[in-house]
C-alpha cells in the first residue's frame, strides 16, 4: 500500500488511481504524463508485462477526455536485454499511440542507453509524426551534436538539465556549467524550431528564459515538471496559459522512485520529516 508521505510523488499503485490524479490535474488546466514505474530489467517476463501494461494504458487513455499521455524508459523495455528488445517493444507503444492517437514520450537514461535510444526515437516518428516525443540531457557533452540530426525531425523534445552522475570525460560538471548547456539548448531548439520544444524544469530562471525566447522567435513550448515538485507553480503557469504537463509516475515499484525524490531535493526531504512528524 501506497503511504500519503509517498503519495506526493507517485500517484498510486494502480491505473485507476492515475488516472484519479490526472483528472484532478486536467481540472487546473495541467495536462499529465504518466509512467509506469519500473527499469533495467534483465529478466524478459517483467519486460513483456510492462510492455503490455503500456499498450492496455494507451487504449484506456484513448477511451476517456483525459489529457493525458505516456512516457516510458528504453531499460523498462528491455534495452538491458538487447537494443532489438527494446526497439521492438518501443515501436509496439509506438504503433499503438499512433492507432489511438496517444502521444508517447521517452525517456533518456545513462549515457551508455543514448545511441540505442536515440536510434529508436528516429525510427520512431517515421511511424507516428509529432506523435512521439524524446528527453536529451544538457549536462552530456556530446547532446548539441545529437540535436542537429533530430532538431528538423517530426518529434517533439523534452529538454532536462541530466540527473544521472556521468564520467567528466563525457558530461559538464558543476550547477553553472550545466545551466550554461541547458541554456544553450535552450536556445538552439527556440532559433531552429518552430514547435516541439518541451522545458523539464523546476528552475524559475530557466522557465523565464524560455518565455523571454518565445516571445523573441514566437517558438511553441511547453513546461514540464515532477508530480510534487512546485506544483502551486505548475498551475500559476496553467492559468497564465501556458501549456504544463506534469510528469506522474505510478506503479507499486514505488519505493526506489520516491527515495530519489527525497534525496535529489532538500525541500522534499524537509517535507517528508514534517509529514512522519504529524502523523
Amino acid at each position: 500500500m501506497l503511504p500519503p508521505i509517498a503519495g506526493r510523488f507517485v500517484a498510486g499503485e494502480t491505473p485507476a488511481a492515475a488516472f484519479e490524479h490526472t483528472r484532478q490535474m486536467n481540472d487546473d488546466g495541467v495536462g499529465v504524463i504518466l509512467n509506469l514505474l519500473g527499469e533495467h530489467y534483465d529478466d524478459p517476463e517483467p519486460v513483456e508485462e510492462d510492455t503490455q501494461t503500456y499498450l492496455d494504458l494507451v487504449e484506456d487513455i484513448a477511451g476517456t477526455e483525459m489529457d493525458a499521455c505516456v512516457s516510458v524508459k528504453p531499460s523498462q523495455l528491455g534495452l538491458d536485454l538487447g537494443d532489438d528488445v527494446f526497439t521492438e517493444n518501443y515501436h509496439r507503444i509506438v504503433e499503438a499511440g499512433a492507432e489511438h492517437d496517444v502521444f508517447v514520450w521517452c525517456d533518456m537514461e545513462d549515457a551508455t542507453t543514448t545511441d540505442a535510444t536515440l536510434d529508436a526515437f528516429d525510427e520512431a516518428m517515421d511511424i507516428h509524426p509529432w506523435g512521439v516525443g524524446l528527453c536529451v540531457q544538457a549536462n552530456l557533452k556530446r547532446t548539441m551534436d545529437d540535436m542537429e540530426r533530430i532538431v528538423d525531425r517530426p518529434g517533439r523534445l523534452r529538454l532536462v538539465k541530466g540527473a544521472y552522475n556521468e564520467d567528466p570525460e563525457i558530461s559538464y560538471k558543476g550547477k553553472q556549467r550545466v545551466n550554461e548547456a541547458y541554456k544553450e539548448l535552450i536556445r538552439y531548439c527556440f532559433e531552429n524550431r518552430e514547435r516541439g520544444v518541451g522545458i523539464g524544469s523546476h528552475d524559475p530562471e530557466m522557465i523565464s528564459y524560455a518565455k523571454r525566447l518565445h516571445d523573441e522567435h514566437g517558438t511553441e513550448f511547453e513546461v514540464q515538471m515532477l508530480m510534487g515538485v512546485r506544483e502551486d507553480a505548475q498551475r500559476d503557469l496553467a492559468a497564465q496559459g501556458y501549456e504544463v504537463w506534469q510528469y506522474a509516475p505510478y506503479g507499486n515499484r514505488w519505493i526506489s522512485y520516491f527515495y530519489r525524490r527525497l534525496r535529489e531535493r532538500k525541500e522534499n526531504a524537509l517535507f517528508a520529516v514534517r509529514a512522519i512528524l504529524g502523523q
